[in-house]
């Protein structure tokens, strides 16, 4: 019964601790897993050495531990976006490249991107762009970005880029002109950036890890 429970227990700890990792095109800076519930995984700045991306028919590629997930990928075309509402529209609206959909499957995911067919304004060739991934796999929105400059005249992932899915999961879209319900208050060019929500759901994923760590160590020391 004590085996079961831990078992149980150290199970809805890597639930809960899971994370998904952007692959290509590369992120904006490190992985820092404590970090990804918030704006741009709280890199406040973009860099200054922009990935050469195709405006039309890109591809993108991450690594989720989640077993069953949700993505969604919107675009700012301010030169050093650092809060979300530089990633909406004038109503309000997130700029969406990839409307919302969940999937299944833990592991490499690959799908095609096709940038210039969102028709958002300031995005064309030569455009020095943000997109920001929002990936959800149950335990609260992580946020990872890429900073790109557009080109027409590049339609290939580069060959040390892997292109492939774990699993052949169908996907299911969701409506876009997705409205945020939180409200940004990341406005400084310092990496600290953060939102109302996000913020709260990384402590509520800390506080249940720690809760489950905390239980799992007595059983540990009872077993």
């Amino acid at each position: 019964m004590r085996f079961t429970s831990v078992a149980f227990l150290a199970g809805l700890v890597s639930a809960v601790s899971a994370h998904f990792h952007l692959q290509y095109p590369g992120p904006r800076g490190a992985f820092v897993e404590s970090s990804e519930p918030t704006f741009c995984d709280n890199y406040g700045d973009a860099t200054t050495n922009r990935t050469t991306f195709p405006l039309n028919n890109g591809y993108y590629s991450l690594n989720s531990e989640h077993p069953t997930w949700t993505l969604g990928v919107i675009i700012s075309a301010v030169q050093n976006p650092n809060n979300f509402a530089n990633f909406t529209d004038s109503s309000g609206k997130y700029q969406m490249v990839v409307n919302y959909f969940e999937t299944s499957g833990e592991g490499s995911f690959c799908a095609p991107i096709n940038i210039s067919a969102a028709g958002i304004d300031g995005v064309k060739d030569g455009s020095n762009v943000t997109v920001q991934f929002i990936f959800d796999g149950g335990d609260g929105a992580l946020y990872q970005c890429a900073d790109l400059t557009l080109s027409e005249s590049t339609t290939a992932i580069p060959s040390d880029v892997s292109c492939s899915n774990a699993s052949s999961a169908a996907v299911t879209y969701f409506s876009s002109g997705v409205t945020p319900t939180f409200s940004a208050t990341a406005t400084s060019s310092s990496a600290s950036s953060t939102s109302t929500s996000s913020a709260a759901d990384a402590k509520a994923v800390v506080g249940v890890s720690g809760l489950v760590l905390s239980v799992l160590g007595g059983l540990l020391a009872l077993a």
